[in-house]
């Protein structure tokens, strides 16, 4: 099988197209490049969706914590503590755990086994909290001008939090919030290695580069090409959120503008 048609049989193999059989015997380069790639779209997956969603949960998390009513205080704040005390990979022990035991009560609960699903409720949680804490450090860190002259303009409630404090908070917290980004998709590799089952083999690129690794014996191929993988993801994701962060600071002189910066968390 030419490189070509390794590409149109095992390109989108993760979704479920193409070829249903995974490759046999003699595992060439192409092989290992097209099946790791293509579980690299359940990676981006997960990432993107768990961003997503888990920002607008983290924004609450942050304006919950920073509020003077234990109502919406203290929930917030268990939260956060409970999210970022817990190992992640025990929390999708754990959720999948919990999930099984739902879906014997009701089938509606049938879809929250499956990775797509209950991973990805994991992954917006886990999120969440840790960037609401972000975000929580950099509306203590607004500077209190700023709110005195919204105030002093007659700004409150929704209007000053939308045109004073979310702005800065966002400008603030954007670097930190970059990393804790980078570390969520890197955070993926861990989905079909907890409870949730990888279904009928397609699963992330971890998945496909551990296959490899078991069946030739030598791992200083597939996972050097995940690392290849993940790096190039980094790129993009360092790119995207730079032009975000110029863009909140445009309006600074340039010796004040944060730079988004790596930092790399060695540990969870």
């Amino acid at each position: 099988m030419s490189c070509v048609e390794t590409i149109q049989a095992y390109a989108f193999r993760s979704l479920g197209f193409g070829e249903r059989l995974l490759p046999k015997g003699e595992y060439t380069l192409c092989e290992h490049f097209t099946l790791i790639g293509s579980g690299m779209i359940w990676n981006v997956y997960f990432g993107v969706l768990a961003l997503l969603t888990g920002f607008f949960l983290a924004v609450a998390l942050a304006v919950g914590k920073s509020s003077a009513n234990p109502m919406w205080r203290k929930p917030a704040e268990w939260f956060i503590f409970v999210f970022r005390g817990s190992p992640l990979f025990i929390q999708f022990f754990f959720a999948y755990a919990c999930f099984l035991s739902l879906k014997g009560v009701s089938g509606f609960f049938d879809p929250f086994t499956s990775a797509w699903l209950g991973a990805l409720i994991v992954l917006f949680c886990n999120t969440a909290a840790y960037s609401g804490e972000i975000f929580y450090g950099a509306l203590l860190s607004i500077p209190k001008g700023d709110i005195e002259a919204a105030d002093a303009y007659g700004m409150t409630g929704w209007t000053r939090f939308r045109r004073i404090t979310f702005p800065t908070m966002m400008r603030l917290a954007w670097p930190a919030y970059t990393n804790e980004a980078i570390f969520l998709f890197h955070a993926t590799t861990l989905v079909f290695f907890s409870g949730f089952p990888a279904w009928r083999q397609k699963g992330d690129a971890l998945y496909y580069a551990s296959y490899f690794a078991d069946k030739t014996f030598n791992p200083f191929v597939p996972y050097p090409i995940l690392a290849f993988y993940f790096i190039l993801l980094t790129l993009v994701i360092i790119s995207i959120f730079g032009f975000v962060n110029r863009r909140l600071n445009k309006h600074l002189p340039q010796e004040r503008r944060s730079k988004t910066k790596l930092k790399l968390n060695l540990i969870r």
